[in-house]
């Protein structure tokens, strides 16, 4: 059975960084994934916040696009996503997603609170 097992979260002061990581277990070659991360905020819809390719093209939305940074090691089957400069916006459930063609797996995400 497929696993996605992320962890890094935390509490963090805003303007602080957080290093998330996400590890794929049992499934295909780790290269072969394209690896998302979204995150889910109390009441509001989960949404995209990077999206790394099999290649490593990355994607990232305005909202994240001058602070966040996802990065891949193949060779360890983990995505990395650096959060620098975080807001209290930035609060949410941060879940790994990967993807093979129709087959998506989805981790239980992890908890990022940015609060002084």
């Amino acid at each position: 059975q497929v696993q996605v097992v992320e962890s890094g979260g935390g509490l963090v002061q805003p303007g602080g960084s957080l290093r998330l990581s996400c590890r794929v277990f049992n499934g295909l070659t780790f290269s072969s994934y394209t690896i998302r991360w979204y995150r889910q905020a109390p009441g509001k819809e989960r949404e995209l916040v990077a999206e790394i390719s099999a290649g490593g093209d990355t994607t990232y939305p305005v909202s994240v696009k001058e602070r966040f940074s996802l990065s891949r090691d193949n060779a360890k089957s983990m995505a990395s996503l650096q959060m620098n400069n975080l807001k209290p916006d930035d609060t949410a459930v941060y879940y790994c997603n990967a993807q093979f063609k129709f087959l998506r797996y989805w981790g239980q995400g992890t908890q990022v609170t940015v609060s002084s």
